[in-house]
């Protein structure tokens, strides 16, 4: 699960990372600081895990994670290869989904590259770029796409959505807002389009505005309705604070949250966004050995579930006996859920659930 932080030069991308994983990316107060992209690895914060954990003592506390990478600034002009424009269009390629970072505060201590904030405009101009890449990209697969059509006349569908994306994409619509059928988007998820990447948006406001956006935060309200307009999501962060919580222990971070009136930090709303965002939830697994959150997509069955812990559970699976986290918290043990019949044996067909507390039978 990988995720790229992007965003034009200064609006709080590297501190951002910098408070997301502790890695220590470099963050100065000039373009293209950061060049080649930073690569941190985070926990996916669980509370049922830290549950678990004070129920069995467990040896190894294993949490989900999730990859983040600092890609380099962009600027107008990207696609044309003007600032770092090749390197940020590659680097954005290798994530799975991108986290767009848009400043909605005013200081004037730290330079926009283009002389002001305008988080519509930065918006738009990082839109432009990816959009511009993405035409180059589908006219290269519709010449191709022509070409094979003489000699296949079922590929005939598969032109027409290729022209459909990029006659929306010229109207300066993003290949994830178009709203494509089924089977367009089985299509077109082939020819890997940067704008039909998932996003979050990461709306950097003041430290003022750290425990609750303003109302009169008229750089928020545009941003958010364009995150909706799409159906993306938007989280607001004040980066700079979330950096200065990331320094403190989980104790002082408590406290300090409690006397900012934060109930949940900024960081933690975003990291288990991005990995709703990607399609997973955890199962678990508990015992005096491990307490750990397994992560796999949605709908995945037991058996593919089973693998994830080894490929020979998978390939000798029996049956997953499982239990509700609540169930299991509630019953204070595996053995007592079982006792009053809320402990389950459930078979290949089985879907497993976010939450899910699992034991997997099997034998090779």
């Amino acid at each position: 699960m990988k995720l790229g932080i992007i965003g034009l030069p200064n609006v709080g991308k590297s501190t951002l990372f910098n408070a997301i994983t502790g890695a220590g990316a470099a963050s100065a107060n000039y373009p293209f600081c950061t060049i080649d992209p930073n690569i941190g690895i985070v926990q996916v914060p669980d509370k049922r895990l830290d549950i678990l954990r004070d129920m069995y003592s467990p040896q190894l506390y294993t949490p989900a994670t999730v990859e983040f990478v600092d890609i380099a600034g962009l600027v107008r002009g990207a696609s044309k290869g003007e600032g770092l424009g090749n390197k940020f269009l590659s680097h954005i390629r290798d994530v799975d989904a991108v986290v767009h970072v848009l400043r909605c505060f005013e200081d004037g201590d730290i330079i926009h590259v283009d002389g002001s904030v305008d988080p519509m405009r930065d918006l738009e101009t990082i839109n432009l770029e990816l959009i511009f890449s993405d035409i180059e990209t589908l006219d290269r697969r519709i010449a191709k796409t022509e070409k094979l059509l003489k000699g296949d006349k079922s590929l005939a569908f598969q032109l027409e959505t290729l022209k459909k994306v990029k006659n929306s994409l010229e109207d300066g619509i993003t290949a994830r807002a178009i709203g494509l059928s089924e089977e367009e988007n089985e299509i077109i998820s082939d020819v890997e389009l940067l704008t039909l990447k998932p996003v979050i948006y990461v709306a950097n406001v003041s430290e003022s505005e750290a425990s609750g956006v303003s109302e009169t935060n008229e750089y928020y309200k545009k941003v958010k309705d364009a995150a909706e307009s799409e159906g993306a999501e938007v989280i607001p962060v004040c980066c700079g604070i979330e950096a200065e919580i990331a320094e403190l222990d989980p104790e002082e971070k408590e406290m300090f949250l409690e006397e900012m009136g934060i109930k949940e930090s900024g960081l933690d709303r975003l990291i288990t966004a991005s990995y709703s965002l990607l399609g997973y939830i955890s199962y678990l697994t508990a015992g005096p050995k491990e307490v750990r959150a397994w992560p796999i997509v949605k709908g995945t069955k037991a058996p593919q579930a089973a693998g994830k812990i080894h490929s020979d559970f998978e390939r000798g699976f029996i049956r997953a006996e499982i239990v509700s986290f609540e169930d299991l918290v509630d019953c204070g043990s595996m053995n007592a859920a079982k006792e009053k019949g809320l402990l389950r044996s459930e078979g290949k067909e089985y879907v497993i659930r976010d939450g899910d507390v699992v034991l997997f039978r099997f034998n090779v």
